[in-house]
Formats: C-alpha cells, sequence, structure tokens
C-alpha cells in the first residue's frame, strides 16, 4: 500500500515537471518568435531656400582724435544707412551698433614703435536683418557703390559674414517625418520579403534630429534640411 502511495506521489510529481517543460519550450519559442526583428532607417531631405538674412557692414577708422573719429562715425553711419533704404531695405531691418574703440597706446603688449601709428582704432558696425532675402542679396554686390563716398566697407572678415537662416523648419517637419517613415517602412517590407518573413508591428522608433545646411559653399542662400527616422518592426513567419 505504501508502495502505491509513492509510486502514485512520484508519476504525479513527474508529469507536473514534464509539463512545465513543456510549457518552457513552447514560451522560449514564442518568445523567440516575439524577439524577431528587423532595424531599418528612413530618410527625407528637402532642398530650401533661406527665408532670413543677417549681413553685417563693418566699416573701420583710426586717427588720435577721438571726438573726430566719432562725429566721423556717425558721418559714415548715416550714408551707409541711407545707401541701405534707398534701395528698398526696411528701417526696421537696421541695427546700428555703438562704436568699438581700441586705444594703441593703453595695450602694454603694443611694439615700441606703436606711438608713429594713429592711437585710436574704430570699428562700426551696422547690421541688416531680412526675410526680404532676394533683395538683400542683390544688393549685396553693389556695396562697392559706396566707394564713391569715400566708404570702404570691410571684407574677409568673420565679423562681415553674411548669414543665411532656414527659420520655417515646422512647416515642413510633418511632411518630412511622414516621408521618413515611409520610407523607413518600405526598407522593412523588402527585407521581410527577402526573408521570407511577415511584417508586424513596430516594436521601437526614434526620430532623429533635423539638420539644416548649406548646400554647398558657394551658394549658402540654399540649405539641404534632413531628418533620419530609426525603426525597429517586429518579423513574423
Amino acid at each position: 500500500m505504501k508502495n502505491y502511495r509513492l509510486e502514485a506521489l512520484l508519476l504525479a510529481v513527474g508529469l507536473t515537471l514534464v509539463g512545465f517543460f513543456v510549457y518552457l519550450g513552447f514560451a522560449d519559442v514564442a518568445s523567440a518568435s516575439r524577439d524577431r526583428h528587423v532595424s531599418v532607417r528612413g530618410l527625407a531631405e528637402r532642398e530650401v531656400q533661406a527665408d532670413h538674412v543677417i549681413w553685417p557692414l563693418v566699416y573701420k577708422t583710426s586717427g588720435n582724435d577721438m571726438q573726430a573719429l566719432y562725429t566721423q562715425i556717425r558721418t559714415v553711419n548715416g550714408q551707409i544707412i541711407s545707401f541701405l533704404q534707398k534701395n528698398g531695405i526696411a528701417a526696421k531691418d537696421i541695427t546700428t551698433g555703438a562704436p568699438q574703440m581700441q586705444d594703441l597706446y593703453a595695450d602694454r603688449y603694443a611694439s615700441s614703435d606703436v606711438k608713429k601709428r594713429d592711437r585710436y582704432n574704430v570699428t562700426s558696425i551696422i547690421t541688416v536683418s531680412s526675410d526680404d532675402v532676394d533683395r538683400v542679396r542683390n544688393l549685396i554686390p553693389r556695396v562697392g557703390e559706396l566707394l564713391q563716398q569715400g566708404i570702404v566697407i570691410s571684407a574677409n572678415d568673420y565679423s562681415t559674414e553674411v548669414q543665411y537662416e532656414f527659420r520655417s523648419l515646422n512647416k515642413i517637419k510633418p511632411a518630412m517625418i511622414e516621408e521618413a517613415t515611409r520610407n523607413a517602412r518600405e526598407a522593412a517590407d523588402k527585407f521581410a520579403k527577402d526573408s521570407d518573413s511577415k511584417l508586424g508591428k513596430i516594436k521601437t522608433a526614434q526620430q532623429g534630429l533635423f539638420s539644416i545646411e548649406n548646400r554647398d559653399q558657394y551658394t549658402p542662400h540654399i540649405k539641404t534640411v534632413r531628418v533620419v527616422t530609426s525603426i525597429d518592426y517586429y518579423l513574423e513567419s
């Protein structure tokens, strides 16, 4: 009687363990099936025109009479502003910065012959910040006309670099994200087809940052906008 009970108990335990291991086997298969996925990226790209321009006009002069230099700067600034407004630049788009003055005699690192030169260097910057990009672009090559008034605008200086910006990114963001997602889906579909699988639901998705760059060094007013979307899709048998 005791042996019968022991055998029955062992049989029950054995069946339970068999069932448990069978369950684990099915669970492992199901888990492996769920973990099959493909990682893809979708690119969207647009070529756009800059919709804002920042144009600094830098005028430099030097001398020994501080008051005379300030008077000269005010006169020149007025002539530059007059030139801009006569050519269609709105007053609200023109900003005049405070003159920057450097006293060379006060520079303790100056060379010993510094007093043979003008004592003061003065720099004045007038900045045009406008949404009328085409008008400003057409005017920039004509800045040499100021030479007729004895005004030399500095060039080949970092502070004189014209900056073109694209500020309407939010208007094209939704369409570009949709395009990038669609391109990622097409890549995943092709992979699934080539591997005799069926594309399942999205496992994870990550939208990359938008980048705005000059198309090339010669046309900074034309921008290339890019975004990359990374998506993981489940694969089904």
